[in-house]
């Protein structure tokens, strides 16, 4: 684990960082085509002439069809390693740990609404989250987004979690949309607020939390160059700051005293602030006695937050491949790498 700077309030991390060193192009590709022949002459003519291909046409083909089988399992493994398959480095966790290890055992019978996740997504724990807030019950499927298995495709196409299954036939994904669809059940306590107007402050400042908050997060925790994590750190700062002000001054959750659409959907960031963003950039504690800290603090201690939260180690191995930028981390490190939105 790299060494941290010391600091106080909202410091800044200035822990220098190597830059990634350009990789050469390599060798030029060579490009082969693949032609189909009988065995039966020296040029598939079937002239009788005897030539070195001593396969039927239903064995040649078969034999290429393996050949482009170990390619395709070759070019797997390689993905994977890119990942963090390589097994000096630390990769994504496929099993929760603590208390959310608990809870994934206590949800693993049978039931006709499902939850597909895994224990690291963020996204996840949103509608984990909701789930656990409304005492709803649920199956839990811990699902490995990178291999994509069908029973994941068939609910989301592009193979992301979360997605959820309610009923032998719907489903849909995206968290916000699952915690906007667990709220139109009616059951259980209430995320949203019953009046129009509050319900839509809510929704602006999560739209917030998705357009700045998060890709300013993990802007931070890709970036290489010492600079670039300063000015990442100082806006990703102001983002949570205008969040913070709009806030109940009381609190201590973001409408008041109860938690809320907003609290959920911000919940694990600030999670991931401290377990992740702290060791790897030196993210600094919440300042003693201010509002920040006070929600945080609430947060942190919720009951339905603590329930699907793993032990601290599971975030930080997950997301070192983040923090060192490596190729083909997520689609979502793509897209900040390349300056898109959230995909």
């Amino acid at each position: 684990m790299p060494s941290q700077p010391q600091l106080t309030g909202w410091g800044l991390p200035t822990v220098p960082q190597n830059a990634p060193m350009p990789q050469s192009a390599g060798p030029p590709r060579k490009f082969y085509t693949l032609q189909r022949v009988n065995g039966n002459g020296g040029n598939g003519k079937g002239d009788g002439i005897g030539g070195p291909h001593k396969h039927t046409l239903e064995e040649s083909d078969k034999v290429k069809k393996n050949s482009v089988d170990r390619w395709l399992i070759k070019q797997e493994k390689d993905k994977r390693k890119e990942q963090g398959g390589d097994s000096s480095k630390k990769s994504y966790h496929k099993k929760a740990t603590g208390n959310a290890l608990a809870t994934v055992k206590s949800h693993c019978k049978d039931d006709s609404l499902k939850l597909f996740g895994s224990c690291f997504c963020p996204f996840v724990q949103r509608a984990w989250i909701s789930l656990e807030f409304k005492k709803i019950p649920y199956q839990y499927i811990e699902v490995d987004p990178y291999k994509k298995p069908q029973s994941l495709i068939e609910i989301n196409p592009r193979g992301l979690v979360p997605a959820l299954r309610h009923g032998p036939t719907w489903s849909t994904y995206e968290s916000t949309v699952i915690m906007e669809y667990l709220e139109d059940l009616n059951t259980g306590p209430a995320l949203l607020p019953p009046d129009a107007q509050t319900r839509a402050t809510c929704r602006l400042w999560s739209d917030h939390i998705n357009r700045h908050i998060i890709p300013g997060f993990y802007r931070l925790l890709q970036a290489q160059d010492t600079n670039d994590q300063v000015n990442h750190a100082t806006e990703l700062r102001n983002e949570i700051g205008k969040l913070v002000d709009a806030a109940d001054p009381e609190g201590p959750f973001f409408l008041g005293r109860s938690m809320g659409f907003v609290d959920v959907q911000m919940a694990p960031w600030v999670l991931r602030l401290r377990r992740v963003l702290g060791p790897y950039r030196g993210w600094p504690e919440p300042e003693e006695g201010t509002r920040w800290a006070t929600w945080v603090d609430a947060i942190e201690q919720h009951p339905s937050v603590k329930s699907t939260t793993s032990d601290d180690a599971l975030y930080l191995d997950s997301y070192e491949r983040y923090a060192e930028n490596r190729p083909n981390t997520s689609q979502l490190a793509n897209a900040v790498n390349s300056g898109r939105g959230l995909p």
